[in-house]
């Protein structure tokens, strides 16, 4: 199974040309305007003030925060910032859940679940390196159980999962200085309503992040 997942890379994503930054507010409210009245998917508008540079670091205190220093501005308005880009938030648990994994565990994961024909749904790449995969509504409440009669309780896996109360970073919005969030798989007609099952893919996403934790663990020789 390992040869099947292969050894891709997504890359660092870069900041945008300041000139493309400029256009970041309109292009932020078409994105906007596209999940709401194409998708149905509810959307907030977050603060525009600097994020974390990592998940951890955010004023949340929520772990590996999928929205980090981005959380919904007061009123739905963001402060008010020269030069200060608007940020567009998925509410989870609502339309959907999303697992959230390290980026090569996420690849590989991919990888082998479209070799194996199951319908993977919408999933994103944050510039912080990870993938965020969209799966159906209520999967963070059922997590714990899933990983368990999967066998993967006991499993230390940096795998979690976003749901009710929490927001996840929606393309086209800039995490500061690390990049965009963007679609490694677009959101389509047949997935944007109905995102699969977690069962469906949790198996995968699971054994590929033990194997990533392994790896990291062995000594250099033996990794490469």
């Amino acid at each position: 199974m390992d040869n099947l997942f292969g050894e891709l890379r997504l890359g660092h994503l870069r900041l945008a040309p300041l000139s493309a930054r400029r256009r970041t507010r309109a292009t932020a409210s078409q994105a906007a305007a596209e999940y709401t009245g194409r998708w149905g998917w509810a959307v907030a508008v977050g603060n525009p003030a600097r994020p974390a540079t990592t998940p951890a670091r955010c004023h949340c205190g929520t772990p590996r925060c999928a929205a980090p220093g981005l959380h919904p501005a007061p009123g739905g308005e963001p402060a008010a910032r020269s030069g200060a880009s608007v940020s567009v938030l998925f509410p989870t648990g609502r339309a959907f859940d999303v697992l959230d994994v390290p980026e090569q565990a996420g690849l590989q994961a991919l990888v082998r679940l479209e070799r194996m024909g199951t319908q993977v749904g919408p999933v994103l790449a944050a510039p912080t390196g990870r993938l965020q995969f969209l799966v159906a509504a209520g999967t963070a409440r059922r997590l714990p159980d899933l990983l368990y009669r999967m066998g993967w309780d006991d499993a230390a896996l940096d795998l979690t999962c976003h749901g009710e109360g929490s927001y996840v970073a929606a393309p086209p919005t800039v995490l500061g200085s690390l990049g965009p969030v963007r679609w490694l798989r677009r959101p389509t007609r047949d997935n944007a309503g109905c995102p699969p099952e977690a069962r469906l893919l949790l198996g995968t996403l699971a054994y590929a992040c033990h194997r990533g934790r392994e790896r990291s663990a062995e000594p250099a020789w033996l990794a490469s």
